[in-house]
């Protein structure tokens, strides 16, 4: 692959935020270094990107999500990769999860790709985790909390356990199996070029179409990664006091973190976890509060944001679906420590139009979107030891124990 440096960065406390990278050849070839006197573009040779993905997880949260998507996600994914999915599909009148893992269990004979599976709301797994202490993930009935949040940090601990250095999310519900190849890369070139390690890498697609009027129409930003963005960069742009536009992905879906920066985060529920994401690093790397991470202070944590080739195709799931993400996004920054009142207000009347089209009651909105403790409370070799033994929808491929 080759793209380009970060032509520019923003920088609040110890974290650094890189514009948006393009990229210039999905496959640069295999010869190394680089025959060329340019400075500004970064190259990696097939066996450099390789060696990454052998240290990486890719992690799939699916709900109902049709077959054949899915079989498409799996086969764009690298070989070197492990690859976590996490089901919260229903288990009757018709058991989906069991059609999801017979689909993996054929497909993985084929592929001779090492694969993780998981029910989110499998009992043992709930009792797991409460015996660990780890119950700010746990619904009032013992059980992993319903949300996309909750079956992410879910493969999180499970990528933790096979002891990965890298963790990388897909979502289920793409069309383009190039596409999720090209997303898997793209980490691998983020943490390539990352200078600690505490890194994010997160996916910028250059467009997102649309069917209208039976033509394909290239949109650059959807309504809810561009009101997300918008309010994101004005939460950045209050703390700092300067203007900016830097970040792009406030809403992706495909992102990656490395595993000790993966560890350290507190992670909001439902689909508020990647803005979140964002807000939790300031909060906590930002030097605007007192920090209980001084290495990770001196180390510095970096935010990759690269663009794709690919275009993003995806499920439509309809107007509420996306009403619903972009009220998880705008609570999630309301409720940030440093989110100032003249924000904050703004953000509570945005969200007071969208409750118009839902309902008019009103919305206690730390209750809606809890927060998720980080990982690194969890015992690993405690919850391995457990996991293996108790949890009854835990099953594994490719040779994986």
């Amino acid at each position: 692959m080759k793209l380009d440096f970060p032509r520019y960065t923003e920088r609040l406390g110890a974290v650094s935020i890189h514009a948006v990278q393009r990229i210039y050849e999905l496959d640069s070839g295999k010869s190394k270094g680089f025959l060329s006197s340019h400075q500004t573009i970064k190259k990696f040779d097939y066996d450099e990107i390789s060696n990454i993905l052998h240290d990486m997880a890719i992690i799939i949260p699916v709900k109902e999500e049709k077959l054949k998507l899915l079989e498409g996600v799996l086969s764009g994914i690298p070989n070197e990769c492990l690859v976590v999915i996490v089901s919260n599909s229903p288990r009757s009148p018709v058991d989906r999860f069991e059609m999801e893992v017979g689909t993996v269990r054929q497909l993985g004979r084929f592929m001779d790709k090492r694969l993780v599976m998981i029910h989110q709301r499998d009992p043992a797994l709930g009792d797991i985790l409460k015996k660990l202490g780890y119950d700010s993930i746990l619904a009032s009935d013992g059980k992993v909390r319903n949300g996309k949040a909750e079956g992410m940090v879910v493969g999180l601990l499970i990528a933790r356990m096979y002891q990965k250095d890298y963790v990388g999310f897909i979502d289920s519900d793409n069309y383009v199996p190039g596409a999720v190849n090209e997303y898997v890369k793209i980490f691998a070139a983020g943490f390539g070029m990352a200078t600690t390690p505490y890194s994010n890498v997160r996916v910028s697609w250059v467009f997102k179409p649309k069917v209208r009027n039976n033509s394909l129409q290239f949109s650059k930003w959807g309504r809810v990664s561009e009101i997300t963005n918008k309010n994101l960069n004005a939460l950045l742009s209050n703390i700092t006091g300067f203007e900016t536009e830097v970040i792009k992905t406030g809403n992706s879906g495909e992102h990656a973190l490395s595993m000790p920066l993966a560890e350290s985060l507190h992670y909001s529920s439902g689909y508020s976890i990647e803005p979140y994401e964002f807000v939790d690093v300031f909060e906590k790397f930002g030097g605007l509060f007192a920090s209980q991470y001084p290495k990770m202070i001196e180390k510095g944590v970096e935010i990759f944001q690269i663009e794709t080739r690919n275009p993003h195709f995806h499920e439509d799931k309809g107007r509420a679906h996306l009403n619903d993400m972009l009220e998880a996004a705008l609570a999630t920054i309301a409720g940030s420590k440093a989110c100032p009142a003249e924000l904050k207000e703004s953000l509570e009347e945005q969200m007071a139009q969208l409750a118009e089209t839902k309902s008019h009651r009103k919305t206690d909105y730390r209750k809606k979107y809890p927060i998720i403790e980080p990982i690194n409370t969890v015992p690993g070799d405690d919850f391995a030891k457990e996991l293996r033994e108790k949890a009854e929808t835990f099953s594994r491929f490719g040779g994986l124990r």
